[in-house]
């Protein structure tokens, strides 16, 4: 178990990962402190707050689990998103992830009067009690506000990854766990490789010393890039532009070291069953140099500290042209472990020939499971908060990111216990943006040898 540097902080040392944490941390809540219940066969509410793709997505998977469910309300920056998702979600439509998981038509009730627009429409949504869960996938620079604001609610909560882009984010996220854990709410973040069968019995394998004492871990995101472009309209507000286009934004997706691959820093973790003492690193942007690739970087290569000496290496690279994987692999004394994404694994034993290695590949789907676990959870009133280890993966990101735009070594806990935010306060369009552009066009680059940027 994890302990405490304070209320907000975590320490370095080891802690259990994944389910078994969970199960044993909801144990110890005494009675008194049990306030939410099981909902058995009761129809679920459910509420979608950010109505784009992923939430979309996790909407139908939500309405695909077992059991009634209903979506009841839905709240989004912007209207055209919100009636593109409504109208999908309305008609039953189908989303590529949940490979051909259909939300009934029948599931959706949400009339005009529960469809809420604006930055701060969310809060609408927690104040409604008869809402059970909420599904947060806004971009995530918002997500640990609106978590901390769904555990004030009292509502179970199923968020996207990452659960924060800075450390005052992390701080937030750690502390609403806890208020959750003690409330019996009912967590699940979108991290779904701990939900994927072929991960499972690969890290089964691992925990077990099948591969030994792991020595290094690799983790590898580089491809060709992700991320849709939004042209900039003239009516378009600072902080309206950076919302619509919020993938190019540090202080919204975390830079792509953050959005896409908290995935494999997740599953690092859960390999390792520590966390990291320090990191360091370097980045910078070779390709995504023009004023519409906002400010975020195109490659990073950080390494981190184990406290038993053992290293995660990290490579991160959005360039086309160039050899590309997307995976983890662990060194270990005895042999070595390989997962290639969302599609197969390996584990090879250093005295056996290739052909004995240990082979899987993928059974399940991992997006349907996570809701189905996390629905099974709330109807039978069974710990499930996976928030704590979502703020553990993102925050090594954040870490690896800090690192590489200062070119300094960061210490974990003492960064943790920093005042570093690039976060709004301000929930208008209104509110003055935390990247403000250069006269001569384009943002400001965090570049190393310079103190990490903070919001004024």
């Amino acid at each position: 178990m994890i302990s405490s540097i304070d209320d907000n902080g975590v320490s370095r040392r080891n802690f259990i990962a994944g389910s078994a944490a969970t199960v044993a941390a909801g144990t110890a809540l005494s009675p008194e402190l049990l306030q939410a219940k099981a909902l058995g066969d009761r129809e679920v509410k459910i509420a979608l707050i950010g109505c784009g793709g992923r939430g979309t997505g996790a909407t139908v998977q939500a309405l695909s689990t077992y059991g009634k469910v209903r979506l009841w309300a839905m709240a989004d920056a912007f209207e055209p998103n919100l009636m593109k998702s409504y109208r999908s979600l309305s008609a039953g439509g189908n989303y590529s992830q949940s490979k051909g998981a259909e939300a009934p038509a029948d599931k959706v009730s949400v009339p005009e009067e529960r469809r809420f627009v604006g930055l701060d429409a969310y809060r609408k949504v927690m104040a409604m009690p008869e809402i059970d869960m909420v599904i947060l996938t806004t971009p995530p620079g918002f997500r640990a506000r609106q978590f901390e604001e769904a555990v004030a609610a009292g509502k179970h909560v199923f968020m996207e990854k990452p659960v924060a882009t800075d450390v005052h984010g992390v701080r937030t996220v750690l502390a609403a766990a806890k208020e959750a854990k003690r409330k019996n709410l009912k967590v699940g973040v979108g991290l779904n490789r701990r939900h994927s069968p072929m991960y499972e019995a690969t890290l089964d394998r691992i925990h077990a010393g099948d591969i030994g004492r792991l020595n290094t871990i690799r983790i590898y995101n580089v491809r060709g890039g992700v991320g849709k472009f939004y042209e900039r309209q003239p009516e378009d507000t600072e902080m309206e532009y950076q919302v619509k286009h919020w993938y190019y934004f540090d202080w919204l997706s975390g830079d792509f070291l953050v959005e896409q691959s908290v995935h494999d820093y997740d599953v690092a973790l859960w390999m390792k069953g520590m966390l990291p003492i320090n990191a360091q690193g370097q980045g910078g942007r070779l390709v995504r140099t023009g004023t519409k690739w906002g400010n975020i970087y195109d490659h990073f290569y950080v390494e981190y500290d184990f406290p038993d000496g053992s290293k995660l290496l990290s490579q991160h690279r959005h360039i086309r042209g160039c050899w590309g994987l997307f995976g983890e692999s662990a060194d270990g004394s005895k042999g070595t472990a390989s997962l290639v994404g969302k599609s197969r694994a390996m584990v090879q034993m250093h005295d056996q020939p290739n052909n004995a290695a240990w082979r899987i590949k993928e059974t399940g789907n991992s997006y349907q499971i996570e809701h189905d676990r996390l629905f099974r959870a709330i109807r039978e009133d069974t710990p499930h908060n996976e928030a704590e280890y979502g703020a553990h993966a993102s925050y090594a990101a954040i870490l690896g990111r800090m690192a590489a735009y200062t070119g300094k070594m960061l210490d974990w806990e003492e960064t943790l216990k920093s005042d570093h935010r690039i976060t709004p306060a301000g929930e208008l369009w209104s509110s003055p943006a935390p990247v403000n552009p250069l006269p001569e066009g384009g943002y400001p680059i965090d570049k190393a040898g310079m103190p990490p940027r903070i919001r004024a």
